[in-house]
């Protein structure tokens, strides 16, 4: 079960941006279970939906210990770093395309927590949304949340920015795509004209002219790596209370989306 769900490959990869684990001076204490274990139990709570208490005791760590792990290596952003790397590694092989990269948000109910608001698309109930942008085959590039209530347009723009410089096969790092395309909730002309001040030419839907519909030749892989984020189904609800803890399991999501791309 353990290999199953963190593969060597991945191990790998996650050793090098795990901090090493403390050392008590005093000396006693229990023994400390495996990093490879508990982040075996972490990736199952985040595909499987589950409760920490769930978690079955073939992984090794109890729930709580899990979930005590969970927050320690999300303070120490593990999960932002692994993320990166597993991008660094397809940008590498040369697996990501950046000519044409697409943006685009999808809503979840949230149960309680910080960055959470009306949804108006489930009547008003308390929400959270995931933002990202894709590359031109679906892979995520850049994630954010928010409140429910937040509009698109005003995502655009850090999402961008969020963008990490990630490795090329020849060349420097790239952190921009040459186009970006939209629906009409980034219908905007300073949005335009702050993505062509960046060199980033843009597709964007215009309310009242053309339907969202002609960009589907183009936005379907980001509409299809929303079913795959939909895979992991600790993002159907939100259940976390603190925000970070939530953006972690949507890298989780994003690093296991990126990572089967690395192993086909």
């Amino acid at each position: 079960m353990v290999e199953r769900l963190v593969p060597d490959e991945l191990y790998e990869l996650f050793e090098r941006v795990v901090p090493p684990a403390p050392v008590r001076p005093q000396g006693g204490g229990r023994r400390r279970h495996g990093d490879r274990e508990v982040l075996a139990a972490i990736v199952f709570v985040a595909t499987t939906g589950c409760t920490w208490h769930q978690l079955p005791p073939v992984f090794g760590p109890s729930g709580p210990t899990a979930h005590r792990r969970f927050t320690e290596w999300t303070k120490a952003r593990v999960w932002a770093k692994l993320y990166r790397l597993v991008l660094d590694e397809l940008g590498a092989r040369g697996e990501l395309d950046w000519s044409r990269c697409a943006i685009d948000s999808v809503n979840m109910r949230a149960m309680k927590g910080d960055l959470t608001g009306p949804n108006p698309v489930d009547r008003g109930k308390k929400g959270s949304k995931i933002h990202l942008i894709t590359e031109r085959t679906g892979l995520p590039l850049s994630i954010g949340i928010s409140g429910a209530n937040l509009h698109d347009s005003q995502a655009l723009e850090p999402l961008v920015l969020g963008i990490p410089p990630i490795r090329s096969r020849r060349g420097p790092r790239r952190r921009r795509p040459a186009k970006l395309h939209a629906d009409k909730g980034y219908d905007y002309r300073h949005l335009r004209r702050w993505l062509s001040k960046r060199g980033i030419r843009h597709r964007i839907a215009r309310k009242g002219v053309e339907s969202s519909a002609r960009l589907g030749r183009h936005r379907w892989t980001i509409e299809r790596t929303m079913s795959w984020l939909a895979g992991c189904r600790r993002l159907h609800r939100r259940y976390e209370r603190k925000p970070e803890h939530f953006l972690a399991f949507t890298a989780i999501a994003c690093t296991l989306i990126c990572y089967r791309r690395l192993t086909k």
